[in-house]
């Protein structure tokens, strides 16, 4: 649903490769406003400022299901775990947690450390690479599939479909077909189930009674196999940008690698990989600085922008790994929607970054760094390419 007037309504959509610069210009100057922001999230309420975003990612009055609107009358919902509210979101949550726990996901640690160390080994050999394809990508995709049970032939379309999802303009097409895909590895699953997530959904979703629909396996299969990667690459990858950009401080890390734990958790508030999340509703008339935001309206938060709020952190543009932990990142959100895979997450990160680091003492950026270009898409946050030199 649109704004009433498309007046003054701010382009956000042209913004991306600018983005902290224009989150710093809206924080200050237009901390609630309308936006147009691609197809992807539309036109809305673009929030900036920490407390605001921390105070609605919990707000009982915004909801992530847009059948909980009485305004938008609407009958349609996408029933995932980003797109439910309280009772359903508790039911689904539930099942997902148990995979992502600190505890659950240590096993996949010799998995991935093997993974980054044929991942190094190929590109030792090369002598400059594209850090997010060569390295930074490969890993989350790999895990992903190893937690769903998608055959490693099956991998390839993973980076198109991730894209129509969470680029700046949605590709329904390409959604379709990866839809497709999923419908038919789920009835595989059903019929010879394995040992990974998605085999232990289909069982759930299948027996009489089971607390998982058809539907909302394919929708949580979907956000799994697309958030559950495509944020992790960008924070790879931000975070060896960050270092790179900060070299006393990488040094540092290098000297002692018990503080890179310290650098990721920076760059979660520094160069969040996520911008802006995907949209919430106002279920009821919503006052923040002084404006109004109607009931059924949608409420797009902007992540990185409320983690360089100078109300809340000191000197918010300055990467800093040791930084007062006290004034809490939103890097994975908050409340019921706090990303499950966060366990997950920090620990490819901590794998990769540190691997690469120790592995390569010369590693430097092959090109200056204003010349690199964003991802285009206004939820994931991060450079499109990252050439590097290693050495």
């Amino acid at each position: 649903m649109a704004p009433a007037s498309n007046e003054n309504v701010f382009p956000l959509d042209h913004a991306v490769q600018d983005a902290q610069r224009v989150m710093a210009q809206r924080r200050s100057g237009c901390p609630v406003g309308h936006v147009h922001a691609g197809s992807s999230h539309g036109d809305g309420w673009l929030v900036t400022r920490y407390d605001d975003v921390m105070s609605l990612l919990a707000d009982p009055r915004v909801k992530r299901d847009q059948r909980n609107v009485p305004e938008l009358n609407s009958h349609d919902g996408y029933d995932s775990l980003l797109y439910l509210d309280p009772p359903d979101h508790t039911r689904i949550r539930r099942l997902v947690n148990k995979t992502f726990t600190p505890r659950s996901v240590e096993p996949l640690r010799p998995k991935i450390e093997q993974l980054v160390d044929e991942l190094l080994d190929r590109m030792a050999a090369q002598g400059e690479v594209d850090l997010v394809s060569a390295f930074a990508l490969p890993i989350p995709l790999l895990v992903i599939s190893e937690l769903l049970g998608v055959p490693e032939e099956d991998r390839e379309p993973f980076v198109t479909w991730a894209d129509a999802v969470n680029g700046t303009e949605h590709d329904p097409e390409v959604t379709q077909e990866a839809y497709a895909y999923l419908r038919k590895l789920v009835a595989d699953k059903r019929a010879d189930p394995a040992d990974d997530l998605l085999s232990a959904l289909s069982v759930v979703a299948a027996e009489e009674g089971g607390s998982l629909s058809e539907t909302e396996l394919l929708h949580n299969a979907m956000l799994l196999l697309v958030a559950g990667y495509d944020t992790t690459v960008y924070l790879i990858a931000n975070t060896v940008l960050a270092l790179l950009q900060a070299p006393e401080q990488l040094a540092e890390v290098r000297e002692n690698p018990a503080l890179l734990p310290d650098a990721i958790e920076e760059v979660l508030r520094y160069d969040s990989p996520v911008n802006i999340s995907s949209p919430r509703w106002a279920a009821e008339p919503i006052t923040l600085n002084g404006v109004t935001v109607p009931a059924g309206q949608p409420l797009l938060l902007s992540i990185m922008s409320a983690n360089r709020d100078a109300a809340h952190f000191d000197d918010p543009d300055r990467f800093d790994i040791h930084r007062d932990k006290s004034g809490r990142h939103l890097g994975f959100g908050h409340g019921i929607h706090y990303c499950p895979g966060a366990p997950l997450a920090r620990m490819e990160t901590l794998i990769a970054v540190g691997k690469l680091i120790e592995r390569f003492p010369g590693l430097g950026l092959a090109v200056s760094s204003d010349t690199l270009t964003m991802r285009d898409s206004l939820l994931i946050h991060g450079p499109a390419s990252l050439p590097v030199r290693l050495t």
